[in-house]
């Protein structure tokens, strides 16, 4: 996989919303583990891209180095030749000044040659260099975004059990009203309540029944006063 389409996937993976593509899943959790795996293949893929990439670019670095200390050597050289050339020819050696002078040709042109891919290389070092801070960034991000993935699978599953348990208690519940011993009880004290009412019942209609005999003894007893009474007037 190139660079460019592992930047791209990079970019569009960390910039995914996590909260909308759960609110659009059938499934949340098997989504969430779904995208884990995508995740942590992709971030597998990206840093090896840019492993690649940085090896690259170190390779590239390493040779424009190479290039300008070489850029430097040649232009020492050539600066050596050439004032050797003029010593000899102000020695009247024309000859030996002339082949230095040559030498210091030679040697500018491999510095001009070096200076050249040095230059050349620049453009590409900084595009790369670019490449890489870029690839870095998204895979950082990526990091972070498969750590909010992996909290929120960690959150969806601990809600899940909770609502399992809460339904598991609910229907305990649902059960125990269904077969609520209590009930018996209420009933059962209606019962004794009644049995109570009952024997209320009777004890007052006993005692109503009693009270009526003794008003009636009363009764008589007033009765045999007032012939008494009346006795005893008429033998006044």
């Amino acid at each position: 996989m190139s660079k460019q389409t592992v930047l791209g996937r990079v970019t569009q993976l960390a910039k995914a919303n996590i909260n909308a593509l759960l609110d659009q899943a059938e499934d949340p959790q098997k989504m969430l583990d779904q995208l884990i795996r995508d995740y942590s293949g992709n971030i597998a893929e990206a840093e090896e891209a840019v492993a690649a990439t940085i090896g690259n670019l170190r390779l590239m670095e390493q040779d424009h180095a190479e290039d300008v200390a070489a850029a430097a050597e040649w232009g020492g050289k050539a600066m050596a030749a050439s004032r050797k050339a003029d010593e000899l020819r102000t020695g009247g050696q024309e000859a030996e000044a002339d082949r230095f002078d040559n030498l210091a040709k030679v040697a500018l042109g491999r510095q001009l040659q070096s200076e050249k891919e040095a230059r050349t290389a620049e453009p590409t070092i900084a595009a790369q260099t670019e490449v890489v801070r870029k690839l870095t960034s998204g895979l950082d991000r990526m990091k972070a975004k498969l750590v909010e993935l992996q909290a929120k699978r960690d959150e969806l599953v601990a809600r899940a059990k909770s609502a399992r348990a809460q339904n598991t208690m609910m229907d305990a519940v649902k059960n125990v009203d269904v077969l609520d011993p209590t009930s018996e009880l209420s009933r059962f004290e209606d019962k004794v309540r009644r049995e109570e009412a009952r024997a209320l019942g009777k004890q007052e209609l006993a005692a109503s029944s009693l009270d009526a005999q003794f008003e009636q003894l009363d009764a008589v007893g007033d009765e045999a006063e007032i012939a008494a009474r009346l006795a005893a007037l008429k033998a006044a």
